[in-house]
């Protein structure tokens, strides 16, 4: 006589636990890439933001300081030139992003644009006289850290420009 024994309900769910015990562990494998790629492309994409907000605030604060006519922060104690103070200013604003994000400056005085894409371009009028209305524009590129987020933004680089508009002051001197 043989002993057949009807399996238990406790048995049928026992094997079924046994059966589904790596499933999980399968499918997080699964998702895991795609979840990790969206967490970092958002992280890059904030990152990105705050570097833009960063820049607008440095940028609004040298062109405070531009207006003033100062040049007291020129590192150069000898012989300071306004130019390097505003310059200045804008690099202690930064939070260390400046060089960074290899600043190109497009400055606008009385309706008339120049370009200074490096310091050995930059000039004592570059900020205008007493009285002209100045746009300082800062042309940055930020580079992306998650690499399949790259290939939208050219040379993997998320381009912007941050300005501020003020009117000089009527400092003496130029």
């Amino acid at each position: 006589m043989s002993s057949s024994r009807v399996p238990s309900s406790n048995d049928c769910s026992r094997k079924r636990r046994t059966r589904q015990r790596g499933a999980a562990a399968v499918e997080f494998a699964l998702i895991a890439p795609l979840l990790f790629l969206l967490l970092f492309v958002a992280m890059d994409f904030c990152v990105s933001l705050w570097v833009n907000l960063t820049m607008q605030y440095a940028v609004r604060e040298g062109a405070r300081y531009a207006v003033t006519g100062q040049s007291n922060l020129d590192p150069n104690a000898s012989s300071q030139k306004r130019y390097l103070a505003v310059i200045q200013e804008i690099k202690n604003s930064s939070m260390g992003l400046y060089d960074m994000v290899s600043p190109s400056y497009t400055i606008t005085v009385n309706g008339k644009s120049s370009s200074y894409a490096s310091q050995g371009s930059y000039s004592n009028s570059m900020f205008g006289n007493p009285g002209d209305i100045i746009v300082l524009q800062i042309n940055c590129a930020w580079p992306l850290l998650t690499p399949l987020a790259r290939p939208f933004f050219a040379n993997g680089l998320y381009t912007f420009s941050v300005a501020a508009t003020m009117r000089n002051e009527g400092f003496s001197g130029g």
